[in-house]
């Protein structure tokens, strides 16, 4: 029976997915565990395997395109099989198709939403594992693998299973003695926070009895909030249409080399990089396209065209002609996007700038890096000086929460990351009680993970407070948005040598401007000022920050 395959949601603030690259085309012979598609998502670009034997019958979206959470992504099933009667079955309503030269009408029929009281468990020696909420946004995690089979006996402690998020694969711990009863979620499949998992218990206990009430309880509260909506409306291409379309497409597109990431094998990378090769420009000849060790061997250049042959090619063909491109926007960009603009648009924002001398700053860190385990850079003196001045100034390190503002006692401070798709912040924690060597040893290695999307929940939740530092770019002096949950970020300019009067006399110094942006909800300006203040003196006199 051919089965429909969903985009499936991998990250808590995901709300639709890009097929960068579909590794199957209609036709195919698919097993379970078989790569379909590559998927962005604002993290990263993610794998997009069958839990199906069967066959390739439908792709219902073009790569480089975007498709909504759960939205219908394809069709597995018999070779030959009729896929209409599926097609027209959406979310579990009952579907009722009339005939159209190219068009389909579905009309979903939903099933009166009903209320009902909650129900007492059962006095049933067993407990219902739940699925738990693993990071502040987390909404659903998918179960990446099962650790434990039924029947097993397990041990509070023991690891049940490997759970997904969009972030990281983490591990879900057990709590109770007993034995796995029941597995309620098969490895792959996603499942929304507190949705039951498993149930753990005696070996002869009623757990059905147990799952029965736990499942009726649930259904209940969904059915509280739901929208009484009896009637929708889903307009759907003709299927014949729609599939030998997509069947041209996925003709076309078979030898496309993917614009993004390049699969290949270890040994593959390693001989190109010894080559000289751009692995972008090689074709693969592996399973799914992968490049393998053979491809390289054999690899041949296109030849090159002269460079003046290959400029009057361009400038003849771009004369007299108005061109552009467009680019889809990345699943980051669009959360980034997103959370700016809700922040910018509700906290209600001044900014604050100054100058500093970084004289003593820079004779300090050279004299530091003498003895220093690791380098220290300016960026590493800054977030020290920042924890230290945070904690003198507890209303700076604080949060809006609509009817209270929460103060924070513990000084975390993200640092702003540009990554290819856009900006990560990971979080250096109890900033104001590490050394400048341990802070310095941490901002590389979380700099290095967010680059290489390996970032850790722990990692990048909790910032009370961040730094956007785009000094090493030259740039003198800008504007950030405020991260949210916190209060305010600073924004670092270029250190530049700059005229300044001292003692009476005009010399040249080396001058840092920062500019302090405030949530005018939390923090007043001579408040913000006074923070400055601090900061300016510390990094003017930076023995001050080791005391």
């Amino acid at each position: 029976m051919a089965e429909i395959i969903r985009m499936p949601k991998m990250s808590d603030t995901m709300t639709e997915g890009v097929i960068a690259k579909w590794l199957k085309k209609v036709g195919d012979k698919v097993k379970s565990g078989d790569v379909l598609a590559e998927v962005e998502t604002d993290k990263a670009t993610m794998e997009l395997e069958s839990y199906q034997d069967g066959v390739l019958l439908y792709i219902g979206i073009a790569e480089k395109q975007a498709v909504a959470v759960d939205g219908i992504m394809a069709v597995i099933g018999k070779a030959g099989e009729n896929i209409d009667a599926l097609l027209a079955t959406i979310q579990g309503g009952v579907a009722v198709a009339t005939e159209a030269p190219k068009e389909q009408t579905i009309q979903v029929v939903q099933p009166p939403v009903n209320t009902t009281a909650q129900i007492a468990l059962p006095n049933v020696k067993a407990t219902v594992i739940r699925m738990p909420k693993m990071s502040d946004t987390m909404t659903e995690g998918v179960i990446a693998k099962w650790l434990k089979k039924v029947g097993d006996k397990v041990k509070s402690g023991d690891v049940l299973a490997e759970v997904e998020t969009d972030k990281a694969t983490m591990e879900l711990d057990n709590y109770e003695n007993g034995t796995l009863l029941y597995i309620g979620v098969e490895a792959g499949k996603a499942i929304a926070v507190d949705g039951i998992i498993a149930i753990v218990g005696e070996p002869d206990a009623d757990y059905k009895q147990l799952l029965n009430v736990a499942s009726q309880n649930q259904v209940a509260e969904k059915q509280a909030i739901a929208e009484k909506t009896q009637t929708v409306q889903v307009a759907l291409p003709a299927i014949t249409a729609i599939a030998s379309a997509a069947q041209t497409y996925a003709n076309t597109q078979e030898h496309t080399q993917n614009e993004g990431r390049v699969k290949a094998s270890p040994l593959a990378k390693s001989l190109a990089k010894e080559k000289g090769l751009d692995l972008r420009s090689i074709a693969g000849t592996g399973e799914a396209g992968r490049i393998v060790k053979k491809d390289i061997e054999t690899y041949q250049p296109a030849k090159e065209i002269p460079k003046k042959e290959l400029q009057a090619t361009v400038n003849q063909g771009i004369a007299n002609k108005e061109s552009y491109s467009e680019v889809p926007v990345s699943q980051m960009r669009k959360v980034i996007a997103r959370r700016l603009s809700e922040s910018l648009f509700t906290a209600p924002h001044f900014f604050l700038t100054m100058e500093i001398n970084m004289d003593k700053a820079m004779t300090a860190r050279a004299s530091m890096n003498e003895v220093s385990p690791v380098k220290l850079s300016f960026n590493d003196l800054i977030i020290k000086a920042c924890a230290v001045a945070l904690r003198k100034h507890p209303a700076v390190n604080s949060s809006w929460l609509g009817d209270k503002i929460r103060y924070n006692n513990h000084v975390n401070i993200g640092v702003a990351v540009a990554v290819e798709d856009g900006l990560l912040v990971p979080v250096v924690r109890h900033a104001d009680t590490k050394p400048l060597s341990q802070i310095a040893t941490e901002v590389k290695d979380l700099g290095g993970k967010a680059k290489a999307k390996k970032l850790q929940p722990s990692e990048w939740e909790g910032n009370t407070f961040s730094i956007s530092n785009l000094g090493m770019f030259g740039i003198e002096e800008f504007t950030a948005i405020i991260n949210p949950p916190d209060a305010c970020i600073l924004a670092v300019g270029a250190i530049k040598e700059t005229p300044i009067v001292k003692n009476g006399l005009i010399v040249v110094g080396n001058v840092m401007k920062v500019t302090l942006s405030c949530d005018h909800r939390v923090v007043d300006g001579a408040t913000g000022a006074a923070f400055l203040q601090t900061v300016k003196s510390l990094l003017e006199d930076p023995v001050r920050i080791l005391v």
